[in-house]
C-alpha cells in the first residue's frame, strides 16, 4: 500500500536500478504502444524480485523514486502491488487475484480474531459468488478473520500468500491458517478485521460482478452488506460492525483505511455516550495537526462540554497524497456534526507527534492547547476498555 516513505541508507543494487529505469520510462511514455513495452518488462522484473523474496530491492527502488521521480514512484508502486496480489506464475491459463473483504468493528470488549468454521465459509462463499464475483469465478477462502497485525507484512510475503491461496482456488479447496503461528493482536476500541480470499478465472474473463452488464459496485456493496454482513456478525460478538466492498487486496485495504477514519469517530462518540450516559451534544471535540518532519495526522481530543479533561481520543492519519493542503479538519468536523457533536475547537499550531512513555498511547489535544493522556473519569465505567481508537 502506498504510504509516506522513510528514506533508507545504502546504495542501489543492480535490480533496483533496473526497476527505477523501467518505472521512469513508463512514467515518461507518450503512447499506449510504448506503455505496453514498459509494462511487459517491468512486470517481468518485479516477478523475478518477488519470487526471490527480495523485499529490500523493491523498497530501495521505491524510496529513490519517491523523492526523485514521483510519477515513476506511482507507476512502480502500482505495478508492485498488482504483481504481488495477482500471483502471475500460479497458472498460465488463469487470472488469479488476492482479494480482501474488510470489516470495520468497534467494541468496549476485545474485538476477536478467529478461525472461521467450514459452515460459515460455505455461506460466505455463496454470497461472494452471488453478489460480488462474476459468473463462473472460482474462489478459495482463508479460514481466519485477520487483524491488521496478522496480514502478510510486505510485498513478497503478500505475493507468497496470494500464490498459496490461488493454488487452493484452482484445486477447489479453502486454505487452512494455523492460528498459533500468527502474531498477537494489539487491542483498540475500533479496528479492522479482514476476510481474505483468492479468485480465479480464465485469462481475460471478468472477475467481479460489476464487470458484467447486469452488475455495479453499488449493487454489490448493498447486497454484501445485507448478506455477507449477516454471515460475519456471529464472528464478532459484542461488536458493532460495518463491511467494506470486497475487491483487490491493496485497493480494499486502502478503502478500509479511508473508511475507518470517520467510523472511528462515530464509534468514539457512541462509546462515550454509552459509558458516560451522555448525549453527543454534551461532548466537545478538539482537533489539532500533529507533525514529525511533516504533517502526519490529525488527532481529536474528546471532553465533556463543561470540562477540560480529555476522556477519549481519535487519530485521523493522512493517507496517500493528503498533506497540509487537504481540508481534513473540515472532513473531521463534518463527521462530528453528523454524530451530534457541535462544540468543536480547531487548533492550528503544530503539535509534535508524541506518545505516552508508559503505555505508548497517542497524546491528544486539550482545549487549553496542550497534549495530554486521554483518561476516562474514575467510577464512570465498569469493564476496562482500550484507551484510544485505531
Amino acid at each position: 500500500m502506498k504510504r509516506t516513505r522513510q528514506k533508507r541508507r545504502g546504495g542501489l543494487g543492480r535490480e533496483a536500478e533496473q526497476l527505477i529505469w523501467l518505472a521512469t520510462g513508463l512514467a515518461e511514455s507518450g503512447s499506449r504502444a510504448e506503455d505496453r513495452y514498459w509494462d511487459q518488462h517491468i512486470s517481468t522484473a518485479i516477478d523475478r524480485v518477488l519470487e526471490d523474496g527480495d523485499e529490500d530491492t523493491l523498497n530501495a527502488a521505491l524510496d529513490h523514486l519517491y523523492s526523485a521521480e514521483p510519477r515513476g514512484y506511482d507507476e512502480l508502486a502500482d505495478f508492485i502491488e498488482s504483481r504481488a496480489e495477482s500471483a502471475p506464475r500460479v497458472s498460465p491459463d488463469h487470472d488469479v487475484l488476492l482479494i480482501a473483504a474488510p470489516v470495520l468493528a468497534w467494541s468496549r470488549y476485545r474485538i476477536p480474531t478467529t478461525t472461521i468454521s467450514p459452515a460459515v465459509l460455505a455461506n460466505l462463499r455463496v454470497h461472494l459468488q452471488a453478489h460480488v464475483l462474476a459468473d463462473g469465478v472460482k474462489l478459495a477462502l482463508a479460514d481466519f478473520l485477520f487483524s491488521p497485525d496478522q496480514l502478510p507484512q510486505g510485498y513478497c510475503p503478500t505475493a507468497g500468500f496470494a500464490a498459496d491461496l490461488g493454488r487452493a482456488a484452482i484445486a477447489g479447496r479453502d486454505l487452512r491458517i494455523e492460528a498459533g503461528d500468527l502474531p498477537e493482536t494489539a487491542q483498540f476500541l475500533s479496528d479492522t478485521r479482514y476476510l481474505l480470499a483468492a479468485i480465479v478465472a480464465p485469462k481475460g474473463e471478468p472477475l467481479f460482478r460489476w464487470q458484467q452488464a447486469d452488475g455495479s459496485r453499488d449493487q454489490a456493496l448493498t447486497q454484501w452488506r445485507k448478506q455477507g454482513g449477516a454471515c460475519l456478525a456471529p464472528l464478532l460478538p459484542g461488536c458493532a460492525m460495518e463491511v467494506v466492498l470486497p475487491e483487490a487486496y491493496f485497493a480494499a485495504s486502502r478503502q478500509a483505511d479511508k473508511d475507518s477514519r470517520p467510523y472511528s469517530i462515530r464509534a468514539s462518540v457512541a462509546f462515550l455516550g454509552a459509558e458516560l450516559e451522555t448525549p453527543a451534544a454534551n461532548l466537545r471535540a478538539v482537533i489539532a495537526p500533529f507533525h514529525e518532519r511533516e504533517l502526519e495526522e490529525y488527532r481529536v481530543g474528546l471532553t465533556l462540554r463543561d470540562k477540560d479533561e480529555v476522556v477519549h481520543g481519535v487519530v485521523w492519519p493522512l493517507l496517500g497524497a493528503e498533506d497540509e493542503t487537504s481540508d481534513s479538519p473540515a472532513e473531521i468536523e463534518a463527521v462530528l456534526r453528523d454524530c451530534g457533536v457541535t462544540d468543536i475547537v480547531n487548533l492550528e499550531h503544530r503539535f509534535p507527534l508524541e506518545y505516552c512513555d508508559d503505555c505508548g498511547a497517542p497524546l491528544y489535544p486539550s482545549p487549553e492547547g496542550e497534549v495530554v493522556h486521554a483518561e476516562m473519569p474514575e467510577g464512570e465505567h465498569g469493564e476496562p476498555a482500550p484507551r484510544h481508537l485505531h
